[in-house]
């Protein structure tokens, strides 16, 4: 469904740093800059990419939005959590663990962290 996602940075060795860290957990190489300064990893999935908003302004997270990253197992996910949390992320919600599914479906193993510029991010392993 996706093609990419893009979030701003304000501090792009923090968030690359978080981004590498975290990536590194799940699989993906680290980011490669482009001549403009924005910085892509890219999978066979997609491309995440992290870049100066276009207007000038400061980054700021989206409020209510929350970008989730598939993991393999619950231990590469609370691997994740615990990389982003070492490279300068911020833990949030409750603890990694596991949830019900809301539409009653098997329970997921998730994990929540906010990046350097406070955008909200999930590693998530449906059961």
């Amino acid at each position: 469904m996706f093609s990419h996602i893009m979030v701003g940075a304000n501090d792009f060795d923090a968030s690359r740093k978080f981004y590498d860290a975290t990536f590194a957990e799940i699989g993906i190489k680290p980011g490669v800059a482009d001549p403009l300064g924005r910085i892509f990893w890219v999978t066979d999935s997609g491309v995440f990419v992290i870049t100066k908003p276009i207007d000038g302004r400061p980054a700021s997270h989206g409020n209510g939005a929350t970008i989730g990253f598939s993991v393999e197992s619950s231990e590469q996910c609370d691997a994740w959590h615990a990389a982003g949390v070492a490279a300068g992320g911020t833990s949030c919600e409750d603890p990694p663990g596991e949830r019900p599914d809301p539409l009653g479906g098997n329970p997921y193993y998730l994990a929540y962290l906010r990046d350097p510029a406070g955008n909200k991010l999930c590693a998530l392993k449906h059961r």
